[in-house]
């Protein structure tokens, strides 16, 4: 937009791709890290870990600016979102579009180097990720379409390891549909009222006064399934240790939603950051501790 200094545009892109709040990032980064760490039996190389962890930035950078974009119209009369760039005009339509597109190439350039499996899944990642704004209108539940599309590292972390997508892979996808709608859908109770007026659906709208039953129903599934595919992977007692400390963690959120103020709520949201992370800690652990081997990086 006219008048801006140079520094002052890349603030604003730099906030139009919420680089200034990495826990988008960080939701989308964590399954597939676990995803990675199991394809690669514990012993991924610092290169797959840079190209999945740098493409998870890229990837959350590029939705973010296609919510905005969608959200144009409705996201001025939101209190949390009136003052992001481009619902407060400071950036354009036309430069959030080609922020998006150039953001989205820059994250296909980095996986050139894997298995042509890795490029096939990237299409429908992309798709995935431009797309979830748009379900918003007619999904009840599009958090469980957001579960799909910050899951689909998944997929492409065991493509890119073992070149093939075995069942495993697909049912730790599932675990993550879970995690995002009960993570996703505290979030979606800070802006319940607001997300009414406006007509937007929302897993918060749908549960209604059962929302924080099923917050708690969804939390339970994923670490079963999480279980499950640690049964299956021959994990032992540290990644347990890391799932029962989620366990406890997500166990402490539901005493933080339940009477649905708004703040609490987002803050159990932001802990899912932690959720992740302990998980994560615990599979590392098992790999590294039980097997002796640690990382070649």
């Amino acid at each position: 937009m006219p008048g801006l200094t140079l520094r002052q545009r890349i603030d604003a892109y730099e906030r139009l791709m919420r680089l200034d709040k990495p826990i988008g990032t960080l939701l989308l980064l964590w399954p597939t890290m676990w995803a990675l760490w199991v394809a690669a039996e514990g012993q991924p190389s610092l290169f797959m870990v840079w190209i999945f962890a740098f493409g998870s930035l890229l990837m959350r950078s590029a939705g973010v600016v296609m919510n905005d974009y969608a959200d144009r119209n409705f996201d001025p009369h939101v209190e949390r979102t009136r003052e992001r760039p481009l619902a407060a005009g400071i950036v354009s339509e036309r430069e959030s579009l080609l922020l998006a597109a150039g953001v989205t190439l820059g994250a296909f350039l980095l996986i050139l180097p894997l298995h042509k499996l890795v490029w096939l899944l990237s299409l429908v990642a992309v798709f995935l990720a431009l797309t979830y704004p748009l379900t918003k209108r007619f999904l009840a539940i599009p958090q469980a379409y957001l579960g799909v599309a910050f899951g689909f590292g998944i997929p492409m972390a065991f493509a890119a390891q073992v070149h093939t997508v075995p069942p495993l892979a697909w049912v730790m996808l599932a675990a993550n549909i879970f995690w995002a709608i009960g993570y996703d859908t505290c979030y979606a109770m800070v802006d319940r009222d607001d997300d009414l007026k406006i007509g937007i659906k929302t897993s918060a709208i749908t549960f209604g006064r059962f929302d924080v039953a099923a917050v708690m129903f969804c939390y339970a599934m994923m670490l079963a399934i999480l279980a499950w595919v640690g049964a299956q992977a021959g994990r032992g007692i540290f990644f347990y240790a890391g799932l029962a400390a989620a366990g406890g963690m997500m166990l402490r959120h539901y005493f933080w939603i339940r009477h649905r103020e708004r703040m609490p709520c987002f803050r159990a949201f932001m802990d899912n950051n932690w959720v992740g992370a302990v998980i994560f800690a615990g599979l590392f652990a098992d790999y590294a501790l039980r097997s002796g081997r640690w990382p070649v990086f």
